[in-house]
């Protein structure tokens, strides 16, 4: 094989931007064919793609074609697990975008089915590609940082209207979208939280706000606060309905504390290590010297869409190590539902979380929904900029 020829499911928001990336600068990427249930974005793709691009209404019928060795899944969030199952069932390679799906239980199937497999699978974990999250997971696997003792991220720069929510029927319901600003916003961050850090909270104590800033059934407010096997403890604070935003994320341990924010790395690094001062230090007042480190980052956000894309490509064409591999995805799944199940039974959650009794809990708010919204509305947003 020469050439990876991928195929969409979803060709909507960010399906266009992945079809277009492909088309544009991805070596060893052909996007060969397009599917999607919607006539009209069918048409927007017989317009404005090459004639030799293929279209589908169905996945099966694409993924039956034979005109595709790798599928790209952009779809609304339920569809992920099923898709992706029934895609490598036909010996096709999967790339999914996030979240990895709405609940574990079905994200588990999708990871044993991707066990069984020989095919790559890979997760749009576009923000490992970010300089900076590169450099904090370096430092920290190098132990510069010491044993970790309390991560705070405050990332509430994710501002959206009710023109927004009102934009596509699916949004913002617990039966279409699965979720609020922790499943659509937040799953780089949630990803990030883990990958960076190297560190799965066991327990999980959430407070989560419904419709609080706009008219919408799911969540755009959340706190919560975790707690680590080693004794380190975790802030997560996040929401859509805050303007101006911040976005902050902060790192303590024995050595010093790492901050980013800005677009920045710095490490406060302290010259003697906390433990060590604390046993020597005799002098009744005092502090461990401290130095202020301007870390350098190379410059940019890094490769982003087309960077995961990239190494997709190259996985399959020269079997290159996954950035962002797709059973990875769980991780960050797994704590948004343990917010969820927080929330909903006003109690902390232990982890790994209980997948049937949180699929049980979802379902009956999908069952008991009385939110009434335009399930027709479907307007094609310009994501630019947005994840």
């Amino acid at each position: 094989m020469t050439k990876v020829r991928y195929g969409i499911i979803g060709i909507g928001n960010m399906g266009r931007a992945h079809a277009l990336s492909l088309l544009e600068d991805v070596k060893g990427a052909e996007l060969a064919a397009v599917c999607d249930i919607s006539p009209e974005r069918l048409e927007w793709a017989v317009e404005q793609l090459p004639e030799k691009v293929k279209h589908f209404s169905t996945a099966t019928a694409m993924f039956q074609s034979g005109a595709i060795d790798a599928v790209l899944i952009s779809t609304p969030h339920y569809d992920h697990p099923p898709l992706a199952v029934e895609a490598l069932g036909y010996g096709l390679h999967v790339l999914i975008e996030k979240p990895a799906g709405v609940y574990t239980k079905a994200v588990q199937e999708m990871n044993d089915a991707a066990a069984k497999s020989d095919r790559k699978f890979g997760i749009m974990y576009n923000q490992r590609t970010n300089p900076l999250y590169q450099k904090l997971r370096e430092l920290i696997q190098a132990g510069e940082l010491g044993e970790i003792r309390r991560t705070n991220w405050i990332i509430t720069n994710w501002y959206r209207s009710q023109n927004y929510y009102d934009s596509g029927g699916w949004r913002a319901t617990w039966a279409g979208e699965g979720g609020g600003v922790l499943l659509n916003q937040d799953p780089h961050q949630l990803d990030l939280w883990q990958w960076t850090t190297g560190m799965m909270p066991v327990r999980i104590r959430a407070f989560c706000h419904f419709g609080k800033y706009r008219k919408i059934e799911v969540e755009d407010d959340v706190t919560a606060y975790a707690e680590y096997a080693n004794g380190a403890t975790g802030l997560f604070i996040t929401t859509t309905g805050e303007a101006p935003g911040t976005n902050r994320f902060e790192i303590t341990g024995d050595n010093g504390k790492i901050v980013i924010e800005d677009g920045t790395l710095t490490f406060w690094r302290l010259r003697t290590p906390e433990p060590v001062f604390n046993t020597e230090f005799k002098g009744g007042f005092g502090a461990p010297e401290c130095w202020k480190c301007e870390i350098p980052v190379e410059k940019g956000d890094g490769e982003q869409h087309k960077g995961i894309l990239r190494n997709f490509t190259n996985a399959i064409l020269f079997d290159e190590p996954l950035l962002a591999p797709g059973e990875e995805g769980i991780h960050g799944l797994t704590l948004s539902n343990a917010m969820y199940l927080s929330a909903w039974t006003d109690n902390w959650v232990e982890l790994p979380i209980d997948s049937d009794l949180f699929h049980e809990k979802l379902m009956e708010k999908v069952q008991n929904s009385t939110f009434q919204k335009d399930i027709t509305a479907q307007t094609t947003l310009n994501v630019s900029g947005t994840h």
